[in-house]
């Protein structure tokens, strides 16, 4: 496809994250915003009016006019939604996580292939400008801790914070980390939802690295931030505001804090989501492997639900007794689930020795 083409686009979802992708869309060069598709078609129209686009309430509609189409759509629907939009050629950029499961993250990476169509998954925080910057930096890392924290959004209840929240910091845990993950150990309690709203994992790497992540749902303020120590320096990453600082060991032995320089790269300043949909344009005329892929988000929504099942494991019913956990019940009690972890890794010490 020519740079100089226009790609028509389209917009699926009328809420929250649809809207920011419509906004940017409307003021992009090169880039024609066909429509906007929502079953509420008063929400469709106004966001689709507000920005000189046709609103649609059936996707079969939108569609064949398009060359290429956002999806931001409820988790659930991701799936059904991309196979239409790939059968039907069209290039397709599906909001995280890719899918519900890997069957059906399967399905979408192979329907992008079989029609030579652009699959790519929306991670917008891979663009956050402040990660771009940091990456510089980052070789090696050892220990990562993330915090991803947020008050409690009634859109996203029909998924747990492990697939709304932290899969944006498991998808950049496995970019930083090269390595295979052999263990891992998580905690959730279930708040506002009847998935975890709160959890905890700690991830091990076969290459001795490290990380600890958590993420909330149902904190009263916001916080995105990311610590990486490696050999001989630290770095800090505010995502949220966008700055990158790094601690640096200037001498073999550190005598003073005069052995240490801390610097504050500079950070270009750009919305994630206006460089997130330039890649994607980039990639559709260039043939370019998206980052991520289809495969990048299978791999990491594969973690995030490892993790999910080991949340489950801990569930405790009512009667206090342990049963085998259905899919996505959460411990409601965290002292019991504390005391029930803890018994357990007693016993496997025993069974060790």
């Amino acid at each position: 496809m020519a740079d100089n083409t226009s790609l028509k686009f389209g917009v699926i979802g009328a809420g929250k994250i649809g809207t920011f992708h419509t906004r940017t869309l409307a003021k992009m060069k090169g880039v024609t915003l066909v429509g906007v598709c929502d079953p509420d078609l008063m929400r469709a129209q106004k966001l689709a009016w507000a920005h000189n686009a046709t609103p649609y309430s059936h996707m079969e509609e939108l569609v064949p006019q398009v060359d290429a189409i956002i999806v931001a759509a409820p988790t659930p629907l991701h799936h059904q939604i991309g196979m239409y939009c790939l059968e039907h050629g069209v290039h397709t950029l599906v909001e995280k996580p890719i899918a519900v499961t890997l069957d059906e993250a399967r399905d979408l990476i192979n329907a992008a292939k079989l029609h030579n169509r652009i699959l790519q998954v929306g991670h917008v925080e891979r663009f956050n400008p402040a990660v771009v910057e940091a990456v510089k930096y980052i070789e090696n890392p050892m220990f990562i801790t993330m915090n991803r924290l947020g008050p409690y959004d009634p859109r996203m209840k029909s998924i747990g914070v492990v697939l709304d929240l932290m899969i944006h910091d498991i998808d950049l845990l496995l970019t930083l980390v090269n390595s295979e993950v052999v263990s891992i150990d998580a905690m959730g309690l279930s708040v506002f939802s009847k998935h975890e709203d709160i959890a905890n994992v700690r991830i091990r790497f076969a290459n001795g690295a490290l990380a600890d992540l958590t993420a909330s749902r149902a904190s009263f303020e916001r916080a995105r931030f990311m610590h990486l120590f490696q050999k001989d320096a630290y770095i800090s990453v505010d995502f949220m505001n966008a700055r990158v600082k790094l601690y640096k060991k200037e001498k073999p032995v550190i005598e003073s804090m005069q052995d240490l320089t801390v610097t504050y790269p500079p950070v270009q300043k750009q919305l994630p989501i206006t460089s997130e949909i330039l890649h994607f344009i980039d990639c559709i005329k260039t043939q370019k492997t998206p980052a991520p892929s289809g495969e990048k988000g299978s791999k990491a929504l594969e973690l995030a639900l490892k993790i999910t099942d080991c949340i489950t494991r801990f569930d405790i019913p009512k009667t206090g007794h342990l049963h085998t956990p259905k899919p996505f019940q959460v411990v409601h009690d965290v002292a019991k689930a504390a005391q029930i972890m803890l018994g357990e890794t007693i016993g496997q010490f025993k069974q060790d020795k």
